[in-house]
Formats: structure tokens, C-alpha cells, sequence
């Protein structure tokens, strides 16, 4: 069970990095500002997917002790920081793009 769950959180870690690797790359590469923004926060909600994944992966895989503690809720926080405000960008530069059309 334990061995399963570490398996598919880590392919899931590893999923959403490559997503936030590459959302970054077509962030970077684009002229349109609306898609620079859209893609962006599509990055930043993959980053904190991945720091949310890899907090679960601290606190539920390996044994508590104070440090591991400590840096999971940092990782949790900052990842949902992220996602959230990804999430917000998100919408915000969905309005600007469909009202652009």
C-alpha cells in the first residue's frame, strides 16, 4: 500500500514538473502578452501542485520528525500560494483573452 501511493505520487510529481517546465518555456517564448499570462499561471499552478505533492510525499512517506515537519508545511504553504494565485491569473487572463475576440 505504503509503496503504491509512493510510486503515484511520485509519477505525479514528476507529471506536473514537466508541465510547469514546459508551460514556462511557452510562457517565455510568446509575444502575446495574454497568453504570456495565461501561460504563467498555468506554470504557477503546476509549481504548486508540486510542492502540495511533494509536502504529502514529507509528511505522509517518511517518519515525522521536527525538520521534515517544518519543511512540509513551508512546502505546503508556499504550494498553495501558488496554485492560488495561478489560479487567479488564470481567470483574470481568460476575461482578457475572451474579450479580446
Amino acid at each position: 500500500m505504503e509503496s503504491a501511493l509512493q510510486w503515484i505520487l511520485g509519477a505525479l510529481v514528476i507529471l506536473s514538473s514537466v508541465l510547469s517546465v514546459f508551460f514556462s518555456y511557452r510562457s517565455r517564448r510568446t509575444a502575446n502578452a495574454v497568453l504570456r499570462g495565461l501561460y504563467g499561471a498555468r506554470m504557477n499552478i503546476c509549481l504548486g501542485s508540486t510542492l502540495i505533492l511533494l509536502a504529502l510525499i514529507q509528511m505522509l512517506l517518511f517518519s515525522g520528525s521536527t525538520l521534515r515537519v517544518i519543511v512540509g508545511a513551508v512546502f505546503l504553504v508556499l504550494g498553495l500560494f501558488n496554485l492560488f494565485a495561478g489560479m487567479r491569473n488564470h481567470s483574470h487572463f481568460t476575461k482578457h483573452r475572451s474579450s479580446a475576440q
